[in-house]
């Protein structure tokens, strides 16, 4: 994929652009307006890796316009250009996730090697957590391990195995990626956690490392609710497919080592720790649709959830009982009456 879509009001801009940036190989393409621009993602956004726009436009300006392209495929790295640089503007730019800024007049070799430094750091971003990178960028050092309490939340899909069965393997990549992955992934960000890792069709979530905040816990359960909501409605979408989507999700809290682990040759930020194993203990016992969380985060989110109190029973890799709570949904008013019921016997 190496298309680049030029958006500028000035028809003499659009193909000097062109002229230039076609050398590089890029296949590219123009628009005039915010809303031409649009359009085109909407219609190929899978073809377009960049995107360069004019930051003043009558209609839709430049930044209103990568917004808009950034919602409908965040894949694409979006490249401000403007003659009327402030720091106002760049700073609104960044805040909107904007991917490059770049201010006339410019060389055109300056051009060429911003588009692929701004690509290259997209794609650097995919390999490394958002919360991540902002805490090397803040300190300029790795994180060294340490000991934090942290809300490790496990996703899976059940019975994905039946789910690809008859699918090649282009089809099942596809598959995961646009109707699990992309959604679930997303849902994760806007609780603020951290996408940890994607193992198979498992997704593993962190919430309180790097950072750790008052409410991680109850953000770990509430991005759970969205992520088992979210594939419900995925799955209504898909109802021609012959397995019906649905996950499993467990959820532990506790101490663990938080860090960047690894060799010279290989390094990532993950955690280990009792409420690692645990919550993947869960996932194992977790049904279709089902949310069980551990009796340390029911105690952090019991004000504004509802669950049920399963009866004890053994784990797999840990002698004790441990008490486990099915997640039913949030709270329609936070604060009011505990509503914990005890599963019925034989449930």
């Amino acid at each position: 994929m190496n298309g680049l879509l030029i958006v500028d009001d000035e028809e003499g801009v659009r193909r000097s652009l062109k002229k230039v940036l076609e050398r590089d190989g890029y296949e590219v393409s123009l628009a005039e307006s915010g809303g031409e621009a649009i359009q085109l993602v909407r219609e190929r956004g899978e073809a377009i890796e960049t995107v360069i726009s004019d930051y003043k436009m009558p209609g839709i300006d430049g930044l209103e316009t990568l917004v808009a392209i950034g919602r409908i495929n965040p894949e694409i790295t979006r490249i401000m250009l403007t003659g009327y640089a402030t720091m106002e503007s760049a700073i609104e730019a960044v805040n909107q996730g904007i991917d490059g800024f770049l201010t006339k007049p410019f060389e055109n070799n300056e051009l060429r090697a911003k588009i692929r430094e701004f690509n290259v750091k997209k794609r650097l971003k995919q390999f490394v957590p958002e919360q991540v990178l902002g805490e090397i960028q803040k300190w300029g050092k790795g994180i060294r391990p340490t000991s934090q309490t942290v809300t490790v939340v496990f996703t899976d899909i059940r019975g994905f195995t039946e789910i690809a069965e008859g699918m090649t393997p282009e089809e099942v990549a596809r598959f995961l990626n646009l109707y699990y992955f992309s959604p679930l992934d997303g849902i994760i960000l806007e609780h603020n956690g951290t996408l940890d890792k994607h193992i198979g069709d498992g997704i593993m979530s962190l919430f309180g490392a790097p950072v750790a905040g008052p409410d991680d816990a109850l953000r770990a359960v509430r991005s759970a609710i969205g992520m088992r909501d979210e594939i419900a409605r995925i799955s209504e979408r898909l109802s021609g497919h012959p397995k019906e989507l649905a996950i499993g999700i467990g959820i532990a809290t506790g101490e663990v080592m938080a860090g960047i682990f690894g060799s010279h040759r290989k390094k990532e930020y993950t955690v280990f720790g009792a409420a690692v194993n645990l919550a993947a203990r869960l996932i194992g016992a977790a049904k279709g649709s089902q949310i069980l969380i551990c009796e340390r985060t029911w105690e952090q989110v019991r004000d504004a959830v509802d669950a049920v109190r399963l009866d004890p029973f053994p784990i797999r890799g840990i002698k004790r009982n441990v008490a486990i709570y099915e997640i039913r949904g949030e709270r329609e008013e936070p604060g009011g009456e505990n509503r914990l019921t005890k599963e019925p016997d034989g449930a």
